[in-house]
C-alpha cells in the first residue's frame, strides 16, 4: 500500500504573508454576533465545562433525541472516539478524502483497507467497490478533497445490517439546503458535523456526532472528561440557533457562487477542475503541480497540496474558495507562474 503523510493538514501550508487558499475555515474570524457571546462566557471559565446545554441545542437543530448526540471538541476528536471505542473486523476507508480518519484506525492499532475512488468519472462513490464484510466505513460528504456531494442514496445504499457507516458532513453546512445529508437519522449511520468551517473556529474546536444512542454511549465512554471546552459548548449553542442557521444558508449561497466564479476562472486559465465540486473548495489538476505549488507560494499564495490524500499525487492542489477580488488576484498570479 503506498505511503502517505496521513497528518499533513492544509495548516501545513499557511505561512507569514502568504494569502491563505489551502485551509478551508470560511471566514478569517468569527462574526461578531458570536465573538460577543464568547466574551461574556469567559467569566464561568473557572467552573469544569458541561455540554448538556450543548448536546440539546444540537439535538433540537436535527430533530434527533438527546442521547443520540455527542458534542466533540471539533469533529477531528470523534474519530479518534470512533476509533477507540469500535473493533471492527475491517475497517474501509473510501478515498481521496480526509485523511484523519484512517490516522485514527491505524494509530488504534487496527487494519484499513482503501477503496479509490477514480478521477476518471470524478469520483462518484459506487456502493459496489467497498467489500461487502467492511462492518466500518468512512466517508465524507461533500467529501475533501474533491468536493463531490455523494447522493444519499448511494450512501444508504452502504448500510447492511452489522455494519457501520460513518459520514464525514463537515462541510455539509456549506451546501445550500444541506442537500444529501443523513443527519436526520437512519439505522447504522454516525454523523460527524463541525462548527470550525462556516463560523470561523478552528482554534476553538467545536463539533458533534450524530447516532443511535448505544453508539453515542459507546463513544461517550472513551472521550477525555470535559474535553469539550465551556467556549466550544457557548458557541455550539450560538451556531445552532435559528438565526444562525439562516446567516449559514446566506454563506453557502454566497459561497456557492464564488466557487463558479472560481471554476470559470480557472478554466479560462486552462486550468482542470476535477469532478463536480459542490463544497466552499475545488481540487485542480496542472502538470507539475508540485513546482507549481512551490511558485505559487513565491507569489504569494498557499495552496494545498494533493499528494498526503491516498488515490492522488503532486498534480492534485486543493484550492479554497474566497471572495471574487481575492480569486481575481490569484487567477491572475497564476498565469504569471505557470
Amino acid at each position: 500500500m503506498p505511503d502517505y503523510d496521513l497528518h499533513h493538514h492544509g495548516d501545513r501550508e499557511v505561512g507569514p504573508g502568504l494569502v491563505d487558499l489551502a485551509v478551508n475555515v470560511r471566514l478569517p474570524r468569527p462574526p461578531s454576533w458570536l465573538r460577543a457571546e464568547l466574551v461574556s462566557a469567559l467569566d464561568t471559565l473557572a467552573a469544569y465545562p458541561s455540554s448538556v446545554d450543548a448536546a440539546a441545542a444540537v439535538a433540537a437543530r436535527h430533530g434527533r433525541a438527546v442521547e443520540e448526540v455527542l458534542v466533540t471538541a471539533g469533529a477531528a476528536e470523534a474519530f479518534t472516539l470512533l476509533a477507540s471505542a469500535l473493533r471492527p473486523r475491517r475497517a474501509v476507508v473510501v478515498h481521496p478524502q480526509f485523511t484523519e480518519p484512517e490516522a485514527a484506525l491505524r494509530a488504534a492499532g487496527h487494519d484499513v483497507s482503501r477503496v479509490i475512488l477514480s478521477e476518471t468519472d470524478g469520483f462518484v462513490l459506487d456502493p459496489a467497490l467497498v467489500p461487502a464484510d467492511a462492518d466500518l466505513v468512512f466517508v465524507g460528504n461533500p467529501t475533501n478533497p474533491t468536493s463531490v456531494l455523494h447522493p444519499a442514496s448511494a450512501l444508504l445504499a452502504l448500510t447492511r445490517p452489522g455494519r457501520l457507516l460513518v459520514v464525514d458532513e463537515a462541510f455539509l453546512d456549506a451546501v445550500p439546503g444541506e442537500g444529501e445529508s443523513l443527519a436526520a437519522g437512519h439505522p447504522g449511520v454516525v454523523v460527524l458535523r463541525s462548527l470550525t468551517k462556516t463560523w470561523g473556529l478552528a482554534g476553538l474546536r467545536a463539533g458533534y456526532v450524530l447516532a443511535e444512542p448505544g453508539v453515542v454511549e459507546r463513544l461517550r465512554a472513551v472521550q477525555v472528561p470535559w474535553s469539550v471546552s465551556t467556549l466550544a459548548g457557548v458557541a455550539t449553542v450560538a451556531c445552532c440557533r435559528p438565526s444562525a442557521l439562516e446567516e449559514a444558508e446566506k454563506l453557502a449561497y454566497a459561497a456557492e457562487s464564488d466557487r463558479e466564479y472560481l471554476v470559470s476562472g480557472l478554466a479560462s486559465a486552462g486550468v482542470a477542475v476535477l469532478g463536480d465540486p459542490r463544497g466552499p473548495f475545488v481540487l485542480v489538476r496542472a502538470p507539475g503541480g508540485a513546482a507549481l505549488r512551490e511558485r505559487l507560494r513565491d507569489a504569494g499564495y498557499a495552496v494545498r497540496r494533493g499528494d498526503t490524500f491516498p488515490g492522488l499525487g503532486p498534480d492534485h492542489l486543493r484550492l479554497a474558495v474566497r471572495d471574487r477580488a481575492t480569486t481575481d488576484a490569484f487567477l491572475k498570479a497564476l498565469e504569471e507562474v505557470r
